[in-house]
């Protein structure tokens, strides 16, 4: 199993690599568009759609994704309009904890389906203004995500004791929690050494105590987007949301997280 997760994501970092570095945003926003249509459909699976439902879910989440980018930056320079990512940071910061923390009152088929929308149209259209901002800061925020990940993986493993959520995903623990975030900490005191964007956020010598709370703060929501994830596929009785990712699962598995994030974070870097 780990030689097949390792393979798989060698094969898609030679793929997602390239293209991020130094295709030019059109062809960018393409390879996203097609990660859109496979993270729909598994997301229409999950929210009890049979075959002909999905395609018709999959298609309009691809037609809207592509209105929301094609006309080019805005007078803002965003791709994405900003309300999109205002309804996208509500959605994460309000009515997705309220979902986990009432999780024997799970949202029924239509809120699901309302859900893949707030989830998939403002992180696609993210992930383009991102990479139009620079493809370093891009691939600097989403290693938000893997140092997140992967600290609360070997620290849940080595010092776990306290379940995080039981009843939604149990292998998480509290202290994976705690190590995520001093690894994102130290991540982000390191990012701010070498120099990260100007704003109104993050600009002069507020960078070195504004840039770990940022990041923090993203890596909480994407921890909340797994646990979202998680719940939804306790819901529809399924380990994981697809096959199409040897070792890994589906498309939505390795996405969960920045999918939650990557909205907030054109919030904090782009405005």
């Amino acid at each position: 199993m780990l030689k097949t997760r390792v393979i798989t994501a060698i094969v898609l970092l030679a793929v997602l690599l390239p293209v991020t570095l130094f295709a030019p945003i059109g062809g960018f926003g393409a390879l996203i568009a097609f990660v859109v249509v496979f993270a729909a459909w598994e997301w229409g699976a999950l929210a009890g759609l049979g075959t002909p439902g999905r395609w018709a879910y999959t298609v309009f989440q691809v037609v809207l994704f592509l209105l929301l980018v094609l006309g080019g930056p805005r007078a803002d320079g965003l791709y994405g309009p900003i309300w999109v990512y205002s309804l996208s940071a509500a959605f994460w910061l309000t009515l997705v904890p309220l979902w986990l923390w009432r999780r024997q009152h799970q949202p029924g088929q239509t809120m699901l389906l309302g859900a893949g929308y707030l989830m998939l149209l403002p992180a696609g259209a993210a992930l383009v203004d991102l990479r139009a901002g620079h493809p370093a800061l891009l691939l600097a925020v989403l290693g938000t995500v893997w140092i997140s990940d992967s600290a609360a993986y070997f620290v849940g493993r080595r010092f776990g004791k306290r379940k995080l959520a039981p009843a939604i995903s149990p292998g998480k623990t509290w202290e994976g929690v705690a190590g995520a975030l001093i690894a994102v900490a130290l991540y982000a005191l390191a990012w701010a050494a070498l120099g990260a964007p100007d704003n109104r956020w993050l600009g002069g010598s507020l960078r070195v105590l504004a840039l770990p709370a940022v990041l923090v703060g993203l890596a909480v929501v994407g921890i909340i987007g797994d646990l979202l994830e998680s719940l939804i596929k306790r819901q529809a009785g399924v380990k994981d949301s697809g096959n199409l990712l040897p070792g890994h699962g589906g498309v939505l598995d390795r996405i969960d997280a920045p999918v939650a994030m990557l909205p907030l974070a054109v919030l904090a870097f782009m405005r």
